[in-house]
C-alpha cells in the first residue's frame, strides 16, 4: 500500500547545498507521496567571524535559488516552496536583509546558532569546558539575540527555539524576562515558531521548543509549523504525528503554510 499523504507541509529540509546528504531532486521525490508541500531551506550564514563549514557558499545563493525553482517547475506531484534558513548576527543583519530581498522566497527561517563566536550546536565538547555561570550567560545572550532577530522583520519562522539545550546543557537559573521578551518580539513580528522534531533524537531528548515555551507561545497566539529539520529525505516527516499530538494538548488546532512570504492556516488532520 502506498504511503498516505498528510495534509501538512514539511519546510525545514537541508540538501547537499548545505549540510544535507541528498539533492533537491531527491528530497522532492521522496516527499511527493507523503506531504502536502515540500520546502527546501538550506543554511545561509553571513558570519562576521569567518566561514562556516555547514552553510552553502555565501556567493552561491542565486545558484541555490535557481536550482530549487527549476526543480519546482519540473516536479508537479507536490508543490515545492523556496525557503532558506538564515542565521542572525547583529553585525551582518543589514547585508542579510539585502540578500534576502533579491530572491522570491516563500519563507525565511531565522536561526541563532552562535552567541558571538560560541557555536551552540556543533559539539558537546564546546559546552563541557564551561562553568555553570558561563552556561547560564550563553543562554541569557541567546534569548536576547532571538528577540533582536525577531525585531529585524527579516524572518518568517523561528528555527528550533531553545536550541542551546541540544547537548543537555541547561542553565542553573531561569531567565523569565529575557524569555518573555523574546516571545513578545516573535509575536509582535508576526512570526511563527517550529515544533522541531529533531530534538527527540538528540541528547536534549525533547522537541524544540519545550512544552513550557510552547504553552507560552500559544498564550500569545503565536502560530506554529511542524518541522523535521531533515538532513536526509527519509526524515521529512520524522515524528510529525508525535508533534501534532503535543500541539493539540497545548491547544493548537493547526499548523501554517507559506507562499511568497504570506502565511495561511492549515488544520491538523482529523483524529482517528
Amino acid at each position: 500500500m502506498p504511503p498516505v499523504r498528510i495534509p501538512l507541509p514539511s519546510y525545514h529540509n537541508h540538501t547537499r547545498w548545505s549540510d544535507g546528504v541528498a539533492s533537491v531532486e531527491e528530497f522532492i521525490t521522496a516527499a511527493s507521496a507523503q506531504v502536502a508541500e515540500i520546502g527546501i531551506s538550506d543554511h545561509f550564514v553571513l558570519s562576521p567571524y569567518g566561514s562556516v563549514e555547514w552553510t552553502m557558499p555565501v556567493d552561491r545563493l542565486g545558484e541555490y535559488v535557481d536550482n530549487v525553482r527549476r526543480c519546482a517547475e519540473a516536479y508537479q506531484d507536490v508543490p515545492v516552496r523556496l525557503g532558506v534558513e538564515a542565521d542572525y548576527f547583529p553585525e551582518t543583519a543589514g547585508d542579510l536583509a539585502h540578500q534576502i530581498r533579491k530572491y522570491p522566497f516563500d519563507y525565511v527561517i531565522g536561526a541563532v546558532h552562535f552567541v558571538g563566536r560560541f557555536p551552540l550546536d556543533s559539539r558537546a565538547a564546546d559546552w563541557a569546558t564551561l562553568a555553570p555561570h558561563q552556561v547560564a550567560e550563553i543562554w541569557r545572550q541567546y534569548w536576547r539575540l532571538v528577540a533582536q532577530m525577531a525585531a529585524t522583520g527579516i524572518f518568517d519562522i523561528v528555527a528550533h527555539l531553545d536550541l542551546p539545550k541540544k547537548f543537555g546543557y541547561r542553565p542553573s537559573v531561569d531567565f523569565p524576562t529575557e524569555t518573555e521578551q523574546a516571545l513578545d518580539a516573535i509575536r509582535d513580528a508576526g512570526m511563527a515558531i517550529e515544533i522541531n522534531t529533531a530534538g527527540w533524537a538528540l541528547p536534549a531528548a525533547e522537541q524544540y521548543p519545550s512544552r513550557q515555551l510552547l504553552q507560552a507561545a500559544y498564550a500569545r497566539a503565536i502560530p506554529i509549523i511542524i518541522s523535521a529539520d531533515a538532513h536526509r529525505p527519509d526524515y521529512v516527516l520524522r515524528s510529525f504525528g508525535k508533534a501534532v499530538d503535543l500541539a493539540r494538548t497545548v491547544g493548537y488546532c493547526g499548523s501554517c503554510r507559506f507562499c511568497r512570504r504570506s502565511r495561511s492556516e492549515v488544520p491538523f488532520p482529523a483524529e482517528e
